[in-house]
């Protein structure tokens, strides 16, 4: 039976995500520092996002208790999001991260995967019956609207790595705001821009993967930004292009779960992630295509086996526990 989103394990979710998303330290800041005035607190630049490790991981488990929210609005821990949301996103809170943002250093702060998740969470704010929080968040939603504006246009080449810099991810979570948000022009650069990156890739070897440290897989999130944003009429012949030998089990790299070895290690820890963020790609990429498709059968197994591989994994070591749970909802939800 596939494997989703139960009441049981959206509580565990959020219990989890509950645990970090205010725990100010360790903290792995992402600022330069102009100055010794820079040299400031978590909590002081960051008056909501100051959790979880570092400020994209507490972005995208706010993400995650306004999902599991939406999902079980009278869930076990339903209350307690309430509480957590209305302490933290406040209009004068976000106040001091737009004020963060505006920085004259910070021009590429978490370029581009916070502001990714920002719209993520943003979007799914915006799907709550309470609107306080989603009003609240909306001045800066519009910062990183206008920063994906300013840097796409100027960005020649994609990003390809399996980290926090991949632009095919950013692309994909940032489309869901867009469409959500009723954004038409970040809409349309975002299908131009990935049609500009992506649109005449072919035969993906994926040989590279997985690095040491991914948790995205370079090939996977590409397909699955293209599945995102073309037609479907549009998408099926490209990705038919792009990775030809799906039915066979091929690349063969794509279909192991990775092996990880030391998850108190951050950087290895990330391979529980690729497992579960592949297993995202597969399910969403295998739903695309026609029922009688051969290379639907093998994308399901393989979709199955990394649910296996990283859902264990979720919490433990916290090197891991402050985000896998995020990309363990984006797989059973897909």
């Amino acid at each position: 039976m596939a494997r989703t989103l139960t009441p049981e394990i959206g509580a565990r979710f959020a219990a989890v995500a509950l645990g970090h998303v205010t725990r100010e330290y360790p903290n792995k800041p992402g600022h330069v520092l102009a100055g010794p005035e820079d040299a400031r607190t978590p909590a002081d630049l960051h008056p909501v996002f100051h959790g979880s490790y570092d400020w994209h991981s507490c972005v995208h488990g706010f993400w995650l208790l306004a999902r599991v929210l939406r999902r079980f609005p009278d869930g076990a821990q339903a209350g307690t999001i309430r509480a957590r949301f209305d302490a933290q996103l406040t209009p004068g809170r976000v106040a001091g991260e737009c004020a963060t943002f505006a920085a004259p250093n910070a021009r590429g702060f978490e370029r581009p995967y916070g502001w990714a998740w920002l719209l993520k969470l943003a979007d799914e704010l915006a799907h709550l019956p309470e609107t306080r929080w989603s009003e609240a968040l909306a001045p800066l939603a519009a910062i990183v609207v206008q920063r994906f504006g300013e840097f796409l246009p100027i960005a020649p080449y994609p990003v390809r790595v399996g980290t926090h810099f991949n632009t095919a991810f950013a692309l994909r979570l940032a489309a869901d705001y867009a469409e959500g948000a009723g954004e038409a022009a970040l809409g349309a650069l975002l299908l131009r821009t990935a049609e500009r990156w992506y649109g005449a890739d072919a035969a993906c070897p994926a040989w590279g993967e997985p690095g040491g440290d991914d948790f995205l897989s370079s090939a996977l999130i590409e397909a699955e930004c293209m599945r995102r944003l073309l037609p479907p009429a549009r998408f099926r012949p490209w990705f038919g292009r792009f990775l030809p030998d799906l039915a066979a089990g091929r690349p063969a790299t794509l279909f192991r779960p990775a092996d990880v070895t030391d998850r108190s290690d951050g950087k290895i820890a990330h391979l529980d992630g690729l497992n579960l963020s592949r297993a995202w790609c597969f399910r969403t990429l295998a739903a695309a295509l026609d029922p009688a498709d051969p290379r639907r059968t093998p994308l399901a197994a393989a979709a199955e086996a990394h649910l296996a591989a990283g859902l264990p994994h979720v919490s433990g070591d916290y090197m891991g526990e402050h985000w896998l749970a995020s990309f363990a909802l984006l797989a059973l939800e897909a």
